[in-house]
């Protein structure tokens, strides 16, 4: 089969089409025929070598396609079956291949493309489970760092729809959409926390940082002081000297139970999350660039076949 592979860590240029084996499921897994891979900025990270791993590695980490074969003991699910998911890290082969295999897996609905669905995976876990690892329900007054993202964007419509109140960063590009989708949007950069506490002058009840990170001082003054109630999923390198939760490490129990609501709710239109671009993997390289630069303005989904 043919797949994009990263043969040694560093720019772009180190992105290869190969031709390699295609991938047997092994138990409990399901092999797709890859229609749809979505992109993030864990792509750039990986092929830059910052989450290490033996090389060769592939690329792409969320995907949509059809159930092709099928591993001894999958089960509730068939061969024809138009599925969704997200794919393991480190392995040779990933998501911008012909065909991969999934060890979780959702159905797509109806009414959503292959190019929809494969938008979900990463920044729809990762959105439900940063809000859940401090408890965010109803009621509560919720601060997200770094809302205007697809993670972002996604979290917060999941906490509006439990009842929470949310208060967001945004840039000014993105700060109509944010209101849309029911956040109170203040700017990034100095003066945050006034910012915030003009809105919510007692502080606010959780955190969820999704920023570029260096802010988690500021996060905890905001949730007074209690670390509990503040997760990240990007500020690694400071979690641990703050106290915070940092989702997404070792020993993280991942939401893949949450992806199914969720493409449910995208395609009923309870939740909105659109994608900005569909392009041939063939710019695998290229869009991968566009995000590294932040010069992307939303989701961006490499079709690999019809």
């Amino acid at each position: 089969m043919r797949a994009v592979q990263i043969e040694k860590f560093g720019g772009p240029e180190e992105l290869r089409f190969v031709e390699t084996d295609t991938p047997e499921p092994g138990p409990g897994q399901v092999r797709i025929a890859v229609r749809a891979c979505g992109t993030n900025p864990a792509d750039w990270a990986v092929r830059e070598g910052m989450l290490g791993g033996p090389l060769p590695q592939g690329t792409g980490f969320e995907v949509a396609g059809v159930v092709d074969a099928l591993g001894a003991g999958a089960e509730g699910v068939s061969v024809g079956d138009r599925v969704f998911g997200n794919v393991r890290f480190g392995t040779r082969t990933s998501g911008a291949a012909e065909y991969t295999v999934l060890d979780h897996w959702s159905f797509v609905p109806g009414s959503l493309s292959f190019a929809q669905a494969a938008a979900i995976p990463m920044a729809g876990e990762t959105a439900v489970r940063a809000l859940d690892e401090v408890g965010v329900t109803g009621g509560q007054t919720v601060f997200i760092n770094g809302a205007s993202g697809a993670v972002g964007q996604l979290a917060t419509q999941v906490a509006v729809q439990r009842g929470a109140r949310v208060i967001g960063t945004s840039g000014a590009a993105k700060a109509a959409r944010m209101r849309e989708l029911g956040a109170e949007v203040v700017a990034h950069g100095d003066g945050l926390e006034e910012r915030v506490r003009e809105l919510a002058p007692q502080g606010v009840d959780r955190v969820v940082d999704i920023g570029p990170g260096g802010q988690l001082p500021l996060l905890i003054s905001l949730a007074g002081g209690d670390t509990s109630h503040v997760v990240t999923v990007t500020d690694f390198q400071n979690a641990d000297t703050y106290g915070v939760r940092a989702s997404g490490r070792e020993n993280t129990v991942f939401r893949y139970d949450a992806l199914q609501p969720l493409a449910d709710d995208i395609a009923a239109g309870r939740i909105s999350f659109p994608v900005w671009r569909v392009e041939p993997w063939e710019k695998v390289a290229e869009v991968q660039e566009t995000i590294r630069s932040g010069r992307s303005e939303g989701k961006t989904v490499l079709r690999v076949s019809e």
